[in-house]
């Protein structure tokens, strides 16, 4: 037998897959996401995408009776995070949890709240490596790859466009730090040079001086490991004023549409972003109907991992009847090949299947969800420049 009709008939004999269209009792989800703070332009997509799903999934009649949902905002800072979070739990009751999305603010809010109180959590944009060594009681999941992989794959795709010498500044947090090692490890060992690796700190009036000690070492190029709607805007700015770079490279936290909105497209010429995206195919198209059905940009940061991540509580939920004790188990199962494939919307088919005892595999807008042992999945990331205000893709990134 194989792992995953392990997990279905585990599932089956301790009577958690539906089999009837019984009601249940209410089951309840925390959106937790960074509506104020520095991914406060990232916030609305990602939060509506969640909704989209449950939504979807309210539509079709689940087993468990309705979804309900309420949004907390996690702010990208841990102590926000871990209010909000013991507010998800303790008042509002949440089964599980979306989000939250910065890694620091998850770091803090899952150790704090809900690894102790036994609530799922999974993540569409919290990407440090360090959540890949949680003590997490199989409880932490994220539908986005960690920034061990984004860090290097866009470090090799600098490489082949040419870009051997680069300046490094990073926010000196969890994901900054992360994504700058793993850039600087994949950087060096393929032949880059690195003049400068510079930490900083959020909120500061003035870059300069840390701008001016960036370009001391010659380089052309600027990577920029940062948020769009805090820091980073700053950095980027006061760059461009100065002149201290000719070309500005960020990851997933700087692709922000209220940059380009404050900064002007004419500014931006040479600036580049790596960000996550979906993989091409029927699942994305199916949920990219459905988003702009809904008046979402289906292209969005983190559009495609939001919507999966509630995609997939949710099915957990319908196949654990709303037991929140086996969620981790019934996530795994319902994501993890083989079994009758569910793409994006297929509600119905979802709630059939399960209904009858079935296996299910659920093939997300944003790629496969296989998780590993960690609750970390592959993925894949595109390299995008700004066009037409907004981010357009250039490359895909391996």
């Amino acid at each position: 037998m194989t792992y995953r009709s392990q997990l279905v008939a585990s599932l089956a004999a301790a009577g958690l897959i539906a089999t009837s269209s019984a009601a249940f009792a209410e089951a309840k989800v925390a959106l937790m996401g960074g509506i104020t703070g520095p991914i406060a332009g990232m916030a609305p997509a990602m939060i509506a995408s969640m909704k989209l799903a449950l939504d979807q999934a309210n539509a079709a009649g689940l087993a468990i009776g309705k979804i309900t949902y309420q949004e907390f905002d996690s702010g990208c800072n841990p102590q926000v995070a871990t209010d909000a979070a013991t507010k998800a739990v303790n008042v509002f009751g949440a089964d599980a949890a979306v989000g939250p999305a910065c890694s620091g603010e998850l770091l803090a809010a899952v150790n704090s709240v809900t690894i102790p109180a036994g609530v799922l959590v999974v993540s569409s944009s919290a990407t440090s490596p360090k959540i890949t060594d949680l003590d997490d009681k199989d409880l932490v999941f994220r539908t986005v790859p960690s920034d061990d992989f984004q860090g290097r794959a866009l470090a090799r795709t600098l490489l082949e466009r040419g870009v051997k010498k680069v300046a490094v500044a990073y926010i000196n947090n969890d994901y900054g730090k992360g994504l700058a090692e793993a850039f600087k490890a994949e950087f060096e060992a393929k032949g880059g040079t690195i003049t400068q690796f510079r930490g900083h700190e959020d909120k500061k009036a003035s870059y300069r001086s840390d701008l001016a000690e960036l370009a001391k070492g010659g380089a052309d190029t600027l990577v920029l490991f940062d948020y769009g709607n805090a820091s980073g805007m700053t950095i980027l700015r006061q760059a461009i004023e100065n002149g201290f770079f000719k070309q500005f490279v960020g990851a997933d936290g700087m692709r922000d549409e209220n940059l380009i909105k404050t900064l002007g497209e004419a500014n931006l010429k040479h600036f580049f972003v790596s960000a996550p995206v979906g993989e091409a195919g029927a699942a994305f198209e199916k949920f990219a109907e459905a988003a702009r059905k809904a008046g979402l940009d289906p292209n969005a940061t983190f559009a495609a991992t939001s919507y999966d991540a509630a995609a997939l509580v949710a099915l957990a939920l319908e196949a654990a009847k709303g037991d929140k004790a086996k969620l981790p188990q019934a996530l795994r199962a319902v994501a993890t090949a083989p079994g009758e494939r569910i793409y994006p919307g297929e509600w119905e088919k979802a709630k059939q299947l399960l209904a009858e005892g079935k296996e299910i595999d659920y093939k997300g807008a944003s790629g496969d969800h296989e998780f590993d042992a960690k609750g970390d999945v592959p993925g894949s990331y595109a390299f995008f420049k700004v066009e037409g205000g907004t981010y357009k893709e250039v490359q895909k990134m391996k």
